[in-house]
């Protein structure tokens, strides 16, 4: 038997702070999605915060490829 639990984090400025760091980066979207397991699309829906509730394991893939820490902690 599996139990769960479910932590939300609001971060309301994360996608642009995701779009900063990726800009920052010189690397493109297709690169960066790419090396964190995702489409292009999937990147820019994240930025634009379209999507609105993002799994801690795509976060830290994002944060893996820009090198960086948003700071989201649970």
């Amino acid at each position: 038997m599996k139990v769960e639990r479910k932590l939300l984090v609001e971060t309301p400025d994360l996608p642009i702070l995701i779009k900063q760091a990726r800009l920052a980066s010189n690397r493109t979207v297709k690169d960066l999605a790419a090396s964190a397991g995702m489409t292009q699309d999937n990147w820019f829906k994240i930025e634009s915060a379209t999507i609105k509730s993002l799994p801690e394991p795509t976060l830290r893939r994002i944060e893996g490829v820009l090198n960086t820490d948003f700071g989201v902690d649970f």
